[in-house]
């Protein structure tokens, strides 16, 4: 080789280990930047050339079946503190302003730390150990070792450099709003909610000092409005800051700690539809930190608003009958339990006097849409976030969060035998003409001994539905059989959840449920007792299925969702497309046989009383044994040639079976003939 070519090969070894140095070098650096301090440079950029604020969207509102507004949106604002405009190291002089300017304007700001000041001691606040083992944890302080609550302020006023802080109750207050923002992702791309629903005068007040506190914005946001809390509390439900647990389950999908969310009934159902999608707007700046261009880089879009199915009228009038004939029922109760103590009667006890509770259901039979669902005792939704008031909801006796309607299970009593009667119809154990006698004790089964209200004699189902007669049916049960008798069961919707979009229980089903079954068990099932347990929405769930010739539709509560603008269709559930969710396969003549016998009910039967209402009805009547006065249960539709409602109403402890009936019918009038809440109470059944 000669020389010339051996000094061309090494200075080209020579420029590759240049290059390969270089190289080597912007690597480290890239790792640098992007790995080892990615956080660091991260915000450095953004400070210094660009970020991205995020903007909330507008949640949908809630509406009747007529678009009566039942949650809605109103503006409100919030104080925030935006990173962008705040110089290093000032931030805790900003906070003490700021909770300088609430506490002038007497205004609440946003006080999440668990640790209070009380007459000169700080305490932890009851129910803390959550919240106390996240800061003490790998997240924040790290130290398992720090116990007493001024171990753990210490800690994060050293963390916050507020340590310096003189005034204790200043010093807490600053450590408060410091350890929620780093709770809250607080950063150049996320402001912090410091305030939220300020008053106008506290708006005006933090505004002029705009100025001279950098960083201090007032923002429109929109604020829940319930329009009636006492109308649909259970169907309804409400929105709320994301908890922890809430937003580690969430922060996927694009939520923040600063977010709200359904927390149960519609708002929690249809979250995915009411919550929308928020914006995000870029902010470039110079070196200097002024503002050059801002643009919306992600434009927000409200979310759809929710028609239910429900009547507010017909919604109103069953939360008043309901709680109005619970009353009555009570009352004759107490009255009739003195008169038995002062007469000295063996029963002194279990007439009524502990009637409290009960649930109304009335839904439309052609698509099982829910027109109106009551539960009492009730309550006011819209000061569910009222700490007194939640206090209340939580010790009331009688528990007036707990839906009846939906999530009550109670014995069905004889209401249960026109399932009973189908079933055996169709599996041809018995027909229309099949004759039993009855002589008052059922004791085909010695440990199991049903007892009629009469002695019958030999009677057809046709009678023995109008009469109610245990005997008939105790009988036809056993012939059919536990096991065929709750697979018809659970065809009608008894033991199965309906298909509503809020929570609901599945109730119980006798044989199917019970931890122990012996045959004779089955006598008792048949008349609507042993396990059997049911909810009020799916009594009328069957009662509608009866209806429709043993075919059961999907029963639900929203009518369709509209985009925010309401011009647009996003979802309709058309009432002449009912989702079908079983067939029974009963024929036709079955069914027209039992329906014959509920019209006999009303009309010379157990139910007697309701034969005056304009309308035709058909209708079966219950009472169901239980610890305590009798349960009282009564399903019906109506009008009986084409029907168009079913209704299903449950005492709790009720013992006589009118007031239901009463209840039932200030139900129809709302919806026949529009009778309002006024009228109602004017003149009412009874």
């Amino acid at each position: 080789m000669s020389k010339d070519n051996k000094n061309q090969n090494i200075r080209i070894i020579i420029c590759g280990i240049i290059v390969a140095l270089i190289f080597c070098g912007f690597t480290a650096r890239l790792f640098n930047w992007q790995i080892v301090n990615a956080e660091q440079y991260k915000e450095i950029s953004a400070k210094s050339t660009s970020y991205t604020e995020v903007s909330d969207a507008t949640r949908g509102e809630i509406l009747d079946v007529n678009g009566k507004e039942l949650a809605v949106n109103k503006t409100a604002y919030n104080i925030v503190i935006n990173k962008i405009y705040i110089k290093e190291g000032t931030i805790n002089s900003v906070i003490t302003k700021l909770l300088d300017l609430c506490n002038i304007c007497s205004a609440k700001w946003v006080d999440a730390l668990p640790i209070d000041l009380v007459n000169g001691e700080l305490v932890f606040e009851s129910d803390s150990e959550g919240s106390l083992s996240y800061i003490t944890g790998e997240s924040m302080l790290n130290d398992a070792e720090l116990s007493t609550p001024q171990e753990i302020l210490d800690a994060l006023a050293l963390r916050y450099d507020a340590d310096t802080i003189e005034d204790l109750q200043t010093k807490r207050n600053v450590v408060s709003v410091r350890y929620n923002m780093e709770r809250n992702g607080y950063s150049y791309s996320q402001a912090y909610i410091f305030a939220e629903k300020v008053s106008s005068d506290t708006v005006a007040v933090v505004s002029e000092q705009t100025q001279t506190i950098p960083g201090v914005e007032i923002r429109v946001t929109n604020e829940r409005v319930i329009k009636n809390g006492t109308l649909i509390p259970h169907i309804l439900g409400v929105v709320g800051s994301l908890s922890q647990s809430e937003y580690e389950a969430n922060k996927d999908n694009g939520y923040s700690m600063n977010d709200v969310i359904g927390k149960f009934g519609i708002e929690a159902a249809l979250e995915s539809s009411l919550r929308g999608v928020s914006g995000e707007k870029t902010i470039v700046k110079d070196e200097n930190g002024n503002i050059i261009s801002e643009e919306e880089s992600v434009k927000a879009k409200p979310g759809d608003t929710v028609y239910l199915t429900i009547d507010s009228n017909v919604q109103a009038v069953a939360n008043y009958s309901l709680q109005k004939n619970i009353d009555r029922a009570r009352a004759e109760g107490v009255r009739e339990v003195n008169a038995a103590k002062a007469n000295k009667k063996a029963q002194q006890e279990r007439l009524g006097e502990d009637c409290y509770c009960g649930g109304a259901v009335m839904i439309s039979t052609k698509d099982n849409s829910v027109i109106a669902a009551a539960s009492a005792p009730n309550y006011d939704i819209s000061k569910y976030y009222d700490a007194d008031y939640n206090q209340w909801l939580n010790t009331h006796e009688h528990s007036p969060m707990f839906s009846r309607s939906f999530d009550g299970s109670f014995a069905p009593g004889s209401v249960f035998k026109p399932c009973v009667a189908l079933a055996a119809l169709q599996e041809k154990v018995i027909n229309k003409n099949t004759a039993i006698r009855c002589t008052k004790h059922y004791d085909y089964y010695p440990d199991d001994v049903v007892n009629c209200m009469g002695t019958h004699g030999s009677i057809s189902l046709h009678s023995a539905l109008t009469v109610s007669c245990n005997y008939y049916f105790a009988e036809t049960g056993r012939r059919l059989g536990a096991t065929t008798l709750y697979m018809y069961a659970e065809k009608f919707g008894l033991g199965v959840k309906t298909g509503l979009e809020i929570d609901e229980s599945i109730g119980v089903l006798a044989g199917r449920d019970s931890d122990i079954w012996y045959e004779g068990n089955t006598v008792q099932a048949a008349i609507g007792q042993s396990d059997n347990t049911f909810t009020p929405m799916q009594l009328a769930t069957y009662t509608s299925a009866i209806v429709n010739n043993g075919v059961r539709y999907q029963t639900h509560m929203v009518r369709k969702i509209v985009n925010y603008e309401r011009d647009e269709v996003v979802l309709y559930n058309d009432p002449k497309k009912p989702v079908v969710l079983a067939d029974a396969g009963i024929s036709k003549e079955h069914v027209k046989t039992v329906k014959s016998g509920m019209r006999s009910v009303v009309t010379s039967g157990t139910a007697t009383l309701v034969s005056s209402y304009p309308k035709a009805v058909a209708a079966k009547t219950g009472t169901a044994e239980n610890a305590g006065s009798d349960h009282t249960t009564f399903i019906c539709y109506a009008p009986y040639d084409k029907p168009e409602i079913a209704v299903a109403v449950v005492l709790e402890h009720g013992a006589k079976g009118k007031y239901a009936m009463y209840t039932a019918m200030d139900m129809m009038d709302a919806y026949f003939y529009n009778k309002t809440l006024k009228q109602v109470k004017a003149k009412s059944w009874g």
